[in-house]
């Protein structure tokens, strides 16, 4: 019910003219340095190890050099980068997992989430204007065997002392990902305060289409802290309610809270549904919108920004008893 109402009203908010936005927002300033980025989600964080039961994402993001070539050609002709607007662009790496709740029964489990695990490679061009973010994503990888998923979850239960998972001959078979996904970040719909301390509201919409995934999502994010104008919300593993993934300090520390809620209205997920060209693959009965609410603190000291994220995550299938809960935490540093 929550995303169901946040979904609309946040469309109406960025189809609102930013020209007032745009005018109270200086331009955005240049950065030469990078963002590393890790990212690991992992629901034993909410003492349980089930459906997405862990995620890590390592992400490199450039400075604001002149681009050229593909990301200058994203930038000026896909995400309408003006005169005043700095470009990103970024490579990352990444991996998820997922798992029925019962791992120890070797038979398949037609109830319950379908194992699977998908690897997969990711480039992002990023357009920062003084109102608003442009985000376009490209993730390209392997779902199934391949992925690697049986063997990274086993090795770490052995070294944690926990039993194998024993149906992962149950997974879903290979098959070659492709995702597409834009997003739009307002830099605040609302705000309180000044340059030091203060509160601000921003608004996020957009898209994925693939075979992997394909969404609409919008989404809410109050911050409540210090120099919120650092960054647009903490790094997430996709799909999730995520910052732009780079922070530009403007002093030495500074600090938020924060809370937000998104809604995924879902056409596909192969993780649920199975493959879009098999018909033997496991697979549940899907649920065709999921929302998100998350909360949690970020704090940058000099040139390094650490988070904590915890997130509840609606049923995403009819089989599924309980809300997925799990938690995020992510380090960045700048070079």
């Amino acid at each position: 019910m929550r995303g169901a109402i946040l979904a609309p009203f946040a469309g109406l908010c960025l189809a609102i003219s930013t020209d007032a936005l745009a005018q109270a927002e200086l331009p955005p300033r240049p950065d030469d340095s990078g963002t590393l980025t890790f990212v690991w989600e992992n629901d034993s964080f909410a003492d349980s190890d089930h459906n997405y039961t862990n995620g890590v994402r390592l992400a490199w993001l450039s400075g604001t050099q002149t681009p050229h070539g593909l990301s200058r050609w994203i930038a000026r002709s896909l995400l309408n980068a003006g005169d005043d607007a700095v470009i990103r662009r970024g490579l990352a790496i990444g991996h998820s997992l997922f798992t029925p709740n019962d791992t120890q029964t070797a038979a398949p489990l037609p109830d319950q989430h379908p194992y699977a695990a998908w690897l997969y490679g990711e480039y992002t061009a990023l357009v920062e204007q003084r109102h608003e973010v442009d985000q376009f994503t490209l993730q390209v990888g392997i779902v199934g065997p391949s992925a690697g998923g049986e063997w990274l979850q086993n090795e770490f239960h052995a070294l944690i002392g926990a039993g194998d998972a024993q149906g992962w001959d149950n997974q879903l078979d290979d098959e070659l990902g492709l995702i597409i996904s834009y997003d739009k970040r307002l830099r605040r719909l609302a705000r309180l305060g000044g340059g030091g301390f203060g509160a601000d509201v921003t608004p996020n919409v957009g898209f994925s289409l693939g075979n992997v995934h394909t969404n609409l999502h919008a989404g809410l994010t109050l911050r409540i802290g210090q120099d919120l104008e650092n960054d647009y919300g903490p790094p997430r593993v996709a799909p999730s309610l995520a910052g732009t993934g780079y922070f530009t300090p403007r002093d030495n520390f500074s600090w938020y809270v924060f809370a937000g809620v998104e809604g995924r209205a879902v056409a596909h997920n192969i993780f649920l549904d199975g493959s879009l060209f098999r018909e033997d693959d496991p697979s549940v009965s899907s649920n065709s919108f999921v929302s998100d609410l998350q909360a949690g603190l970020v704090v940058q000291f000099r040139q390094t920004q650490v988070a904590f994220t915890y997130v509840e995550r609606d049923e995403e299938f009819e089989e599924q008893i309980d809300p997925q809960r799990f938690a995020a935490v992510s380090i960045s540093r700048k070079f």
